[in-house]
């Protein structure tokens, strides 16, 4: 009985070992089979006597082109399926919040959706509709969103031949919408310093004003205008400028402090912010060439709060009305130019010199650079001190406030960076890129057009 019992054990020994051997054999196989087949002639990419061509890279650009559009997709799915969900989890809190109710009122759900809002599109509908009147005027509305918090919305609504605004906060964590508050803002007496450094350019001072009498002397009526003009040359142009306009509006809040000295753009603004001596009051720091409207004004003095928020309008610059304009004899007046089209101008995301902060916010954060000479460069300083500081930085494009073309010339004295800044936003306020193309290929264009045209002339003489 032992031997028949250790005959047995041997026997399946062997058969494991069989089977182990037989698994061996069809691994190995399979290998052989799934390696890829090599070329002797072919060389690996980036090696000496590689004999890859275009069509090889080609392929391989388009591969990856393909894994990112899959990776997209991918991307775009998941968003949804998370948008659903958490579409899903607002229904639950909801149910479960008139379930709350139901349960502590004994009748049913009967909640104020001013109180406990669940759903953003539900609640700002309903705002809207309290605060919808048949005139009036049309405010922009701002939000901004805190990465680890939420999203807050700055709503604006106000009656006509009225002062007062009816300011609305709303705040929507990664949850339901809340509601942080709802007053009346009244600008009615806020004064706005409007602050311009000049020099020479007086041609462009005659249009300024020109916006400046129909808008804050006729229409708003609390401005003061401040002029920084640096050198001697165009001075008493300037003063006769202003004497005229003045004097026919019957309007004296202006100062023109006089610099000599060669220009410098956060110079003139330290200066004439420094000039002010009536104690607090909100500043607009502005450019020659830069159109804004009444409603611009307004938005000024709402998104500006001494030791809160600083105000920095995205500005839309216009191009070269003698390219955009080109089929024209002679292009329309400037009033008829301010339009927001591709073709007629761009959103200057990458500017931050237009601005609106109250006095002791500038002075408290130390004012412009003054070691920045020349063009460019001291507005980015400021901008970041004050993302760096405690202040809410508003950032958002304004639909009346516009950059007239003007022909820039970049100094040889500046410094390569700030040159750099200079040609790339002359490049960019020059024209669109379509009317850019027309006008590098404009050669090729003209020499199919006269192609054409001899064709023509000849199948009709023919």
């Amino acid at each position: 009985m032992p031997r028949r019992g250790l005959i047995l054990q041997t026997r399946t020994h062997w058969l494991l070992l069989g089977l182990a051997l037989f698994c061996s054999l069809v691994l190995f196989l399979y290998l052989l089979e799934c390696a890829p087949q090599t070329d002797g002639n072919a060389s690996l990419p980036g090696v000496i006597g590689e004999n890859y061509g275009k069509e090889y890279y080609q392929a391989l650009l388009q591969e990856q082109e393909e894994h990112y559009q899959t990776r997209a997709t991918s991307l775009k799915r998941q968003i949804a399926q998370l948008k659903q969900e958490l579409q899903e989890m607002s229904e639950k809190m909801r149910s479960l919040q008139e379930r709350k109710n139901v349960g502590a009122n004994g009748v049913g759900y009967r909640g104020n959706k001013e109180q406990a809002p669940s759903d953003l599109l539900e609640f700002l509908h309903s705002q809207i509709d309290k605060a919808e009147v048949s005139t009036g005027a049309k405010l922009p509305s701002y939000y901004r969103t805190e990465r680890d918090k939420g999203t807050q919305y700055e709503l604006f609504f106000k009656k006509a031949d009225l002062t007062e605004y009816r300011h609305v906060t709303l705040f929507r964590p990664f949850g339901p919408l809340l509601k942080v508050k709802s007053e009346m803002t009244d600008i009615s007496r806020s004064v706005i310093n409007i602050i311009v450094p000049l020099a020479e350019r007086t041609e462009a001072f005659v249009q300024f004003m020109q916006n400046f009498r129909d808008v804050c002397i006729h229409q708003d009526k609390r401005i003061h205008l401040t002029v920084v003009h640096f050198g001697q040359e165009g001075l008493s142009k300037v003063k006769s400028i202003l004497e005229s306009v003045t004097s026919a509006s019957n309007f004296h809040n202006y100062t023109l402090i006089s610099l000599n000295e060669e220009f410098n753009r956060g110079r003139g603004l330290n200066v004439g912010a420094r000039a002010w001596d009536s104690g607090e009051v909100l500043m607009f720091f502005c450019d020659v060439d830069i159109y804004f409207s009444a409603d611009f004004l307004n938005s000024c003095r709402l998104n500006a709060e001494p030791g809160k928020k600083v105000f920095y309008p995205v500005v839309f610059s216009l191009y070269n009305p003698a390219v955009v304009y080109a089929s024209q004899d002679v292009p329309p007046p400037v009033e008829q130019q301010l339009v927001h089209k591709k073709d007629s101008g761009f959103w200057r995301d990458f500017g931050f010199g237009m601005t609106c902060q109250y006095r002791s916010d500038f002075l408290t954060i130390g004012g412009f650079d003054m070691e920045v000479k020349g063009w460019g460069g001291e507005d980015v300083h400021l901008y970041r001190k004050y993302l760096h500081g405690d202040l809410i930085v508003i950032r958002s494009p304004v639909p009346g406030l516009f950059h007239l073309w003007h022909e820039k010339r970049c100094a040889d004295e500046l410094t390569p960076e700030q040159y750099r800044m200079c040609i790339q936003s002359k490049a960019m306020s020059e024209a669109s890129h379509s009317h850019l193309g027309m006008l590098v290929f404009r050669e090729e264009i003209e020499a199919h057009l006269r192609k054409q045209a001899y064709r023509t002339d000849r199948e009709a003489g023919g």
